[in-house]
């Protein structure tokens, strides 16, 4: 099946927008720090998605809340 150029990084699309923030949102917005190795975490209660990504230089912790509809 093609994909039509589209990055399929995951099985959902929560999955999917966890890869975008790995590769487009991790540089530290309190130090500066490029975290070229880090991740996203994410975990969901039922009604959130909840993204979290800790700035290994300055423990800067960032977050990322989706509410879902329900």
């Amino acid at each position: 099946m093609a994909t039509g150029g589209r990055d399929r990084s995951g099985t959902t699309a929560l999955d999917r927008l966890r890869s975008h923030y790995d590769r487009a949102d991790l540089r530290c917005p309190r130090c500066g720090y490029e975290d070229e190795d880090g991740k996203w975490t994410a975990r969901t209660t039922g009604s959130q998605v909840l993204y979290r990504h800790v700035c290994p230089s300055c423990g800067e912790i960032r977050t990322r809340t989706l509410r879902l509809s329900q």
